[in-house]
């Protein structure tokens, strides 16, 4: 079953300073399926982030057309099964972060028998248990992003959206949220995300597209990763190859 369906769009930008047009997506198509994690990489301004805002509405392409769950992005009832972290997330610093968590439960319509028992889980997994009653304003950037982990599962969406989840992160966040990410597939969810972790990406994801100025270079599944390079350094080397830099 495909969760995310994006076919041939375009987007296009014009600068504020020379007027002049930028292509920030070229024509791009791809598929998601349920309980599948796809990763896509690809150097600063290749258009990820881009794709991600479509997906999620913020946005609108320019031709083309993009559904999920079947429904197009403006559809509410598509947006309430996507759980989202933005590559910066910004949460009000005077709050704690069990009162961020038990916010997002609120407007998520979850009773409070639901949200504690899951604001208790994710922060237990990603490490902030200990935390939870700390304000925002003394966390450090890694703290902060997996708060904005959690901040996107804790109504327990069917598609997570995770714009470089790794940001910020030491090895073991980085850990904690690889497990995260894999136990979201063995739950049948399904994972879109973006990172610039070239080993965490070659290890968990299903498909791997790879992104060049707005174009989607090719898409390479588990299996093509490991056999297209050496045993060493797979995804990398694919990479640069698609860049040209080989």
């Amino acid at each position: 079953m495909t969760e995310i369906l994006i076919k041939n769009i375009s987007k296009t930008y014009i600068s504020d300073f020379k007027r002049k047009k930028k292509t920030a997506v070229d024509n791009i198509s791809l598929f998601i399926d349920k309980a599948e994690i796809f990763g896509i990489i690809g150097v600063n301004g290749a258009g990820k982030s881009t794709i991600i805002k479509m997906i999620m509405g913020f946005i609108t392409p320019d031709s083309g057309r993009i559904l999920v769950a079947g429904k197009p992005p403006s559809d509410p009832d598509s947006r309430l099964r996507i759980g989202y972290l933005p590559e910066n997330p910004y949460f009000y610093d005077h709050l704690t972060a069990r009162e961020l968590l038990a916010f997002s439960c609120q407007a998520s319509g979850l009773d409070k028998k639901t949200s504690d028992k899951q604001i208790e889980t994710l922060l237990t997994q990603v490490g902030l248990g200990a935390e939870q009653n700390q304000k925002l304003r003394t966390f450090s950037k890694g703290m902060t992003q997996r708060a904005g982990i959690c901040f996107a599962l804790v109504h327990d969406p069917d598609i997570i959206i995770l714009d470089e989840p790794m940001s910020g992160l030491d090895p073991l966040g980085r850990r904690m949220v690889i497990d995260l990410i894999c136990d979201l597939k063995k739950k049948g969810k399904t994972v879109l995300f973006c990172s610039h972790i070239l080993n965490d990406v070659e290890r968990i994801c299903d498909r791997v597209g790879i992104m060049d100025g707005g174009i989607l270079k090719k898409i390479y599944t588990r299996h093509e990763i490991f056999e297209t390079a050496d045993a060493v350094n797979n995804l990398e080397e694919i990479f640069l190859k698609n860049l040209g830099r080989d």
